[in-house]
Parts: structure tokens; C-alpha cells; sequence
């Protein structure tokens, strides 16, 4: 993954919905980074670009979607900003793939960064160079009660996946459940998926339904790859006393599970082994179903 190509992609996306004025804004203060002493510049141009991009999301084309998967796996800028990426070229443009003498200016940044500033940051992770350096303030920042910020870094960022330890995976997992955020969007989340984790959201279940509350369907996904016979009652108790999208949520656990007991549980339910097997029920259909329901 080369500095280089990114900031160009990122910059030919955003010349498509900005304003030329606003690209002629940009390219000033990139020249004026490239020019100056010290950090300042960068740090005024990464204040002020709010004045000059907006909060809307970008309308990629497949072909767009596609060369960002390209220039790094896992890269979804779809979900950015125009202003999240304008912020991110300026960045990008003081860090090098050669050494980490940048470090202590991405810190600066980081800690004096408001909270918008903060969505760019963390959403950039997995562009930075020496990511696994990164990995201490990744877990810093999703110990955060915005919403917005910590879904910058556990929503469609591969950052986490591919570099938190599993203690912080798991409460990132935890914190997301906890947070009702979407699953779905957590990239790489059914690949890291532990026997810590399934044992935690044994507990937690059993926790909510004492307090007679219910649990988000996506979270038996996390289970199904680890069914003993304690969770097998519970999908069983799901099955037969849950409403219809907590049942096709179950169904879809079952279906992943291993064991005769899972697709016995699941024969009760034809309807719904159909709709899997045809492509009509997953997890994406489940999570954004739930969504649309709150």
C-alpha cells in the first residue's frame, strides 16, 4: 500500500464532490504544508477544513469500491465524509513509509482533536504507516462514550481486526453489543470470533433475560461456532419463545453450528433453513432489519 497512491484515489473521489473552490483550498494548504517548518500549517488547515467540505457521504461507483479494495483490502470509504477525507489527505501528506519520526505529530493531533476531527482519525487507521504501532491508541480511543467516534474505528475498519490483541477485540465486541450498534458493519467480526468471547455472551444473555430484558439478534452469530449443550437451551428457548427476527437470527446460528443438534433444532424451522440456503436470510438482512426496528 503505497502513501502516495492513496492520497491520489482519495483525492480524485473527493474532486467529485466537492466544490473546485474548496479544491483549490485544499491543494493551497498542501503546498503550504510541503513549504512550512513545523507543524502549525497542518494543524490550522486540519482545523479549517470544516469550512470547506461537508458531513455527506460519498456515492461510489462499484468501479470506485473496487479500487479501494484494491489500494488496501478491507478499505471502505464509502462511509466517509467528504470532510473525514479532505482531513485524511492532509494527513497523509506529513507521514512517511520510511520512518516513524511523524509519530508525535499524529499524537498532537489526536489529543487536541475535536470531535469530528476525531471520526477522520480513527476512520484513517488502517491507512497509516507501521499500523501495529497504533494498536495502544486504537484501544484508547474505543474506551469513548461517542458514538460517532467509536464507530469510526469498530465500524467498516479493518484496523481492529487485524491488529487489536483479543482482550481489546472483545471489548470492542462487548462495548458494540452494549452500544446497539450495527455488527454487521464490524469488518472481520465472524473471523475473530473466541471461546472468551461466546463464554462473556453466555453470561451477558443470561444476565439480560434475568432482568427480563431481551438481547440484540446479531449476537448469537458470536456463538454459534462454540455450541455446547448450555447454549443449545438457550437457542432452543429463543426458538420457541422469541419473536420472528430473534428466531431467524437462532436459525442462522444453528445453521453455522456445528453439531447434529444444531440442524435438528433447525429442521423445525423449514421456512427458514430455505431462506438461507436460497440466500434470503443472513446476517446483514438480520442486523439491518433490527436497525430499522429501534
Amino acid at each position: 500500500m503505497a502513501l502516495s497512491s492513496i492520497r491520489q484515489f482519495l483525492i480524485a473521489i473527493l474532486s467529485q464532490a466537492a466544490k473546485a473552490e474548496s479544491m483549490g483550498w485544499l491543494d493551497d494548504q498542501i503546498a503550504r504544508i510541503n513549504g512550512a517548518r513545523g507543524n502549525m500549517k497542518l494543524f490550522l488547515a486540519f482545523s479549517q477544513a470544516s469550512r470547506y467540505f461537508s458531513k455527506d457521504t460519498f456515492q461510489l461507483t462499484d468501479q470506485q469500491v473496487a479500487a479501494a479494495q484494491e489500494l488496501r483490502p478491507g478499505f471502505q470509504p464509502s462511509f466517509w465524509t467528504a470532510l473525514q477525507t479532505a482531513r485524511t489527505v492532509l494527513v497523509l501528506g506529513v507521514l512517511s513509509e520510511e520512518n516513524e519520526s511523524w509519530m508525535p505529530t499524529l499524537d498532537q493531533l489526536f489529543e487536541s482533536a475535536d470531535m469530528h476531527e476525531l471520526e477522520a482519525l480513527y476512520a484513517a487507521l488502517p491507512l497509516y504507516p507501521f499500523p501495529e504501532k497504533l494498536k495502544k491508541r486504537a484501544s484508547e480511543g474505543l474506551r469513548t462514550n461517542i458514538t460517532s467516534v467509536f464507530d469510526a474505528i469498530a465500524l467498516n475498519n479493518p484496523y481492529p481486526s487485524e491488529y487489536l490483541d483479543e482482550p481489546a477485540w472483545n471489548q470492542l465486541l462487548l462495548k458494540a453489543i452494549f452500544m446497539q450498534r450495527p455488527l454487521y458493519r464490524i469488518t472481520g467480526a465472524e473471523e475473530r470470533a473466541n471461546a472468551n468471547l461466546a463464554k462473556t455472551l453466555v453470561d451477558y444473555v443470561h444476565e439480560r433475560w434475568s432482568a427480563g430484558r431481551n438481547v440484540m439478534p446479531e449476537l448469537w452469530r458470536f456463538l454459534s461456532p462454540f455450541v455446547d449443550q448450555e447454549t443449545l437451551g438457550m437457542f432452543e428457548k429463543v426458538l420457541k419463545e422469541g419473536d420472528e427476527l430473534d428466531r431467524k437470527a437462532v436459525s442462522l446460528a444453528c445453521f453455522h453450528g456445528k453439531g447434529a443438534e444444531c440442524r435438528e433444532l433447525l429442521d423445525q424451522f423449514p421456512d427458514h433453513l430455505e431462506a438461507i440456503e436460497k440466500g434470503e436470510l443472513n446476517w446483514v438482512l438480520v442486523g439491518k432489519a433490527f436497525d430499522s426496528e429501534r
